[in-house]
């Protein structure tokens, strides 16, 4: 990590193992020491002691995990990567280095991997060294997995319907289908006025998903889109009638309610009255009754 106000870059080690099929799977890191002078790139300083000193640790923890590369927050290449990634060499040949966005502003996935090659060029001048792109994806383990999930179960926004989490869902898709588009535009316009040499192999890649394209200049796909759009709105128009009538009959069944609510309360009040006369009858007939004996007895 960086220290607070410090815009430099981090540079650190990775750790992990090959797999199978030349598939290697970087699986832990940790920060290295570094510096470099902003005016003269070429001026830098890895401290390879604590390099060392933090790998010795990590290996006691697991010795399966080796160096397999280093990563920095570029977040592009850097004119010093390869003098850097030689010093990294002398603890794993082929290292790889991962470039991580840590302020992305597009989607998709914040890291790009690399891998140092040997460039050769046809005047005959020496070859020298250059990064090339390797494919690579984040994933996780099966225990990873269960306690992302039950950690996204607890913070869960129980406010947040399914239907706008749906609708941001597919406005998020829509952006990265948009910014991936732009890329390819933007490579066969590069092809296209020479800055970038013709990779035969996406270009076939291309044709497949131009094929994979509806004509919508055919008069059946307007017809059948007319048709599917109509079957569609009639769907809505039916939900939207179902959902008004369940509506009304909750206001009608409310209203019921109320009304046998309010004339029950009526009633009970009605015959709490009636009580109350009865017995200020009552009180009445005994007090005559009393008097009456007095008199009586007065003769």
């Amino acid at each position: 990590m960086g220290k607070i106000g410090n815009q430099k870059r981090v540079v650190g080690v990775l750790l992990g193992c090959w797999r199978a099929k030349g598939v290697l799977d970087v699986s832990n890191s940790f920060a290295v020491p570094f510096d470099e002078d902003d005016k003269d790139k070429s001026v830098w300083f890895l401290d390879h002691d604590y390099l060392e000193n933090m790998y010795g640790m990590f290996k006691k923890v697991n010795a399966r995990e080796k160096v397999v590369g280093w990563y920095h927050t570029g977040p592009k290449l850097h004119q010093n990567d390869v003098a850097i990634n030689e010093l990294i060499r002398r603890y794993c040949p082929n290292s790889v280095l991962v470039i991580i966005d840590a302020k992305p502003k597009d989607l998709g996935l914040p890291t790009e991997a690399y891998q140092a090659v040997e460039e050769v060029h046809d005047d005959g001048s020496p070859t020298t060294r250059t990064f090339e792109h390797v494919p690579s994806e984040i994933g996780a383990e099966e225990a990873e997995e269960v306690g992302v999930e039950h950690l996204l179960r607890d913070i869960k926004d129980t406010t947040v319907g399914s239907l706008s989490q749906r609708i941001t869902n597919q406005l998020l898709g829509l952006r990265g289908l948009h910014s991936q588009l732009s890329e390819i535009r933007d490579y066969l316009i590069q092809v296209n006025q020479g800055s970038l040499p013709m990779n035969h192999q996406i270009i076939y890649q291309l044709q497949d998903i131009f094929n994979l394209l509806p004509d919508i200049f055919s008069d059946n796909f307007a017809d059948n889109l007319y048709i599917k759009t109509n079957d569609q709105s009639l769907v809505v128009y039916l939900a939207a009638l179902v959902r008004s009538i369940i509506a009304l009959h909750n206001l009608i069944n409310n209203k019921i309610t109320n009304r046998d609510a309010e004339e029950g309360k009526k009633e009970e009040s009605k015959d709490k009255k009636e009580k109350k006369d009865d017995k200020d009858d009552k009180k009445t007939d005994d007090k005559a009754k009393e008097k009456k004996d007095k008199d009586e007895k007065k003769k």
